[in-house]
């Protein structure tokens, strides 16, 4: 970590500054692990991860080798693989001991298992807080498990820039929260919440946490164990570069696995799984919290994905975001504040995941003006241009020359040629 070093203030921001940024950075070597199809300037690694050069050959293994030769014989390797790699998982990326990870569903199969687990944990209680600048998913869930129930939702006032933060949380709870539900990075902005702090705070008062880590796993170090963050989700496409469609993981603290039950009773929870019993019992640790059969081409993805991430490690993974992010924030104050933008993220390093979001009131124009020029960018409502940084992928030349084609099609008004968000809608 002590390798990276910051831009010194009052630099020169030229390309040349950005290729000696890439030179002495000790995270250039893996970019060699990805493939790099074309010239695209890609920012919206936490969107969609670059492929890992390894991965086809791990799939073409699993089909041609396994499925192709082994048939049906290799479901007990499958079975026990599928529990390493999520233990892995939780290793590398989150930080926790074995046996509270497993890979399994999608992100908002396993938010209505671990949400309907969690309220029956805390059956006198009747609402959920979840912050109202939360990703839509997470919305939706937690809306129709409160309708099925008839129980409430509060939703927490978060400032959609600067994000969640343990005072909006702790004056919301109450001796009827039973659930609090966030995101540690903010989708929108990248702003980080405070995860040891918020989660004190919730079970101070008797709540239990579900943590949504969609844009921080592989991004940031993530304290589930100093918090003793209750339950947890997350993908693996994004900074986990599983690939499109990879399943999802979900987190339960040991403790807790022997009293939550979640509401999706499949074959792959049941105690004797071949005893081909009609009554269910539930299985032992995180097997409980599996339904079906497990997606095993995806989850040979996301164990060749870890591989980077766990070489380099997450903590110089985390400086690395940080210092790809300061390096645009810097570059954004002085070329693009002119032309109206400001940058929407938390300006702290420590109070920000990997991206960076900047707004500017024709935003939509101008990510479709970048599109048109090979930048591949995100947009988010209202207003936000999205720019994601992957640590190991992104060069801080991709940043320079990303966010130099954006000043210059800012300062043409090349993006004006583009309909508006409504019209392209419409």
């Amino acid at each position: 970590m002590s390798e990276h070093a910051a831009p010194p203030e009052g630099a020169d921001f030229g390309h040349d500054f950005a290729r000696a940024l890439d030179a002495a950075d000790p995270l250039r070597p893996y970019r060699d692990w990805f493939v790099y199809a074309d010239d695209t300037i890609y920012l919206d690694g936490n969107s969609l991860g670059r492929l890992p050069k390894g991965t086809p050959a791990r799939l073409q293994e699993v089909v041609g080798d396994q499925w192709g030769r082994s048939l049906i014989r290799s479901w007990p390797r499958w079975t026990e693989f599928a529990t390493a790699v999520g233990d892995r998982l939780g290793r590398e990326v989150l930080g926790v001991d074995d046996g509270q990870v497993a890979i399994s569903d999608s992100t908002t199969v396993n938010l209505y298992k671990l949400i309907n687990a969690a309220l029956d944990l805390r059956p006198d209680r009747r609402t959920i807080l979840i912050e109202k600048d939360n990703f839509p998913t997470d919305l939706y869930v937690v809306q129709g498990i409160a309708q099925a129930r008839g129980i409430t939702c509060v939703y927490l006032d978060s400032d959609i820039d600067r994000g969640v933060d343990v005072s909006l949380v702790a004056d919301a709870l109450s001796d009827d929260v039973a659930l609090v539900v966030l995101s540690h990075v903010a989708y929108r902005s990248g702003a980080l919440a405070d995860m040891v702090s918020i989660t004190a705070a919730a079970h101070e008062a008797g709540a239990l946490t579900l943590w949504d880590l969609c844009h921080s796993a592989g991004s940031v170090r993530i304290p589930l164990r100093e918090a003793t963050a209750d339950f947890a989700v997350g993908c693996t496409y994004k900074y986990l570069n599983a690939g499109p469609g990879a399943p999802a993981y979900l987190y339960v603290r040991r403790d807790l696995q022997s009293q939550a039950r979640q509401p999706i009773w499949g074959w792959f929870s049941q105690r004797d799984q071949f005893g081909m019993d009609q009554q269910y019992a539930a299985a032992d640790g995180m097997a409980r919290f599996l339904t079906g059969t497990p997606n095993m081409l995806g989850i040979a993805s996301v164990d060749e994905g870890l591989n980077a991430i766990a070489d380099a490690g997450i903590g110089q993974i985390q400086e690395g975001g940080r210092l790809l992010t300061g390096y645009a924030q810097l570059l954004a104050d002085e070329w693009l504040r002119p032309l109206d933008f400001a940058v929407a993220s938390p300006r702290q390093p420590s109070r920000r995941g990997a991206h960076l979001t900047l707004h500017h009131e024709q935003a939509w124009q101008v990510c479709q003006a970048m599109i048109a020029r090979d930048v591949v960018p995100d947009f988010r409502t209202p207003d936000r241009l999205r720019l994601g940084f992957s640590p190991l992928t992104t060069s801080y030349d991709e940043v320079w020359r990303g966010l130099d084609q954006i000043r210059q099609i800012v300062q043409v008004g090349e993006h004006l040629a583009f309909p508006t968000e409504r019209a392209a809608v419409t």
